[in-house]
């Protein structure tokens, strides 16, 4: 199994979904547009590695780590754990359990894609 193409498949899925989310949102226009160009960036990232997989796929990783800690952050925020005062940024809706369980989701997709996308040592 090639895990750098199952990654990038993982990515696309995060990104599709972030996607929709904030679209969907019904916040401010400003914060929608920021959260679509920082999805359209990793989508643009997740491209060039499909298309070159055994080119440099850090930048794609970086994407994905930083995907993992704002879906992180949003499931303790969410939680009740950590005050960041961006509880509205990461309702999805107005149904907070139902936020979770995207945050929670989107989390581990993003942990998984980190793994899957992180180089691997030449077996000898």
């Amino acid at each position: 199994m090639d895990t750098t193409r199952v990654g990038c498949w993982s990515v696309i899925a995060l990104v599709v979904a972030q996607t929709l989310a904030t679209l969907l949102s019904g916040g401010p226009a400003e914060l929608r547009l920021v959260g679509v160009l920082f999805n359209a960036a990793a989508a643009l990232s997740t491209y060039l590695v499909l298309r070159r997989p055994t080119r440099n796929r850090w930048p794609l990783v970086g994407w994905t780590a930083g995907f993992f800690g704002w879906h992180a952050t949003g499931l303790l925020t969410l939680g009740g754990l950590v005050t960041t005062g961006l509880d509205a940024l990461f309702l999805v809706g107005t149904n907070t359990p139902i936020a979770m369980l995207y945050q929670a989701v989107l989390a581990t997709l993003a942990g998984f894609a980190v793994h899957l996308l992180l180089p691997r040592p030449n077996r000898t």
